[in-house]
């Protein structure tokens, strides 16, 4: 029998809106989620934006959400340095290297790997090499293997993660989907358990994937980054969703 749900975990990019555009129908599925009482978490790895940045954008778009229910991969990642007392060699998106440098006054002592972009090249992928290969930490912004910018599908960090991970012989420490650790946080903020809560993503292997390896439920829409076929790759008694927008029929 399946545990009723208490909780969602939402993904952005690809559930809510794809692109600049928000998908049909996932502003009332949101606020149906909420007149049911349902304790509401997104969850994002994105890498390219503040969460200052995200909670305007979300805004603008009309969703609704408080600053303590967003989750996102660069916060995780800055709090695992804080603790850990690192100092990063942050290959990551401008937008939000300026998180990071504060966390590296001196000599970096370990790396960390992000959506960084056109950042993403030779002499730079070079260097992480290096530092990584040196210190031994290397630190993942999420381990996506692409994104859809709303147009077409893109390659995302996870790569260039993998990369300099099998050149220098290291194992990454991954911040953000799927790591069962960044969804045990989200979980830790609610007052229920794993198994009352559910992710709603378009990556079968970040959202649902790693949510079941975390102990959680979890549905696939059909919209975003999912390719025909991506159903097969899961259990398959994971159900599918077309879109957000048949979230009042899973409630």
């Amino acid at each position: 029998m399946t545990t009723p749900v208490k909780a969602l975990f939402i993904d952005l990019s690809g559930v809510l809106y794809d692109g600049k555009d928000v998908i049909p129908g996932a502003l009332e599925a949101m606020s149906h989620a909420r007149q049911k009482g349902l304790t509401l978490r997104f969850v994002t790895n994105t890498a390219t934006q503040s969460r200052e940045t995200i909670l305007e954008n979300l805004a603008t778009m009309g969703f609704s959400v408080e600053p303590e229910e967003l989750f996102t991969a660069p916060d995780a990642a800055l709090s695992y340095l804080q603790a850990q007392n690192l100092r990063p060699y942050a290959l990551v998106h401008p937008s939000i290297k300026p998180m990071f440098d504060a966390q590296a006054e001196e000599e970096p002592n370990c790396v960390v790997l992000g959506d960084a972009r056109e950042d993403l090249n030779y002499a730079n992928l070079n260097q992480a090499f290096r530092y990584a290969l040196e210190h031994r930490t290397l630190i993942a912004i999420g381990d996506n293997k692409y994104f859809s910018d709303g147009d077409q599908l893109c390659l995302d960090a996870g790569p260039f993660v993998r990369a300099i991970a099998w050149a220098s012989d290291v194992e990454p420490v991954i911040m953000g989907k799927p790591s069962s650790a960044f969804f045990n946080q989200v979980v830790a903020s609610t007052d229920v358990t794993a198994e009352q809560c559910m992710m709603i993503g378009d990556d079968v292997f970040g959202d649902i994937e790693g949510a079941l390896n975390a102990g959680l439920q979890a549905r696939l829409v059909k919209t975003g980054k999912y390719q025909t076929g991506d159903e097969n790759r899961i259990a398959p008694w994971v159900k599918t969703l077309k879109s957000i927008a048949e979230l009042d029929k899973l409630l």
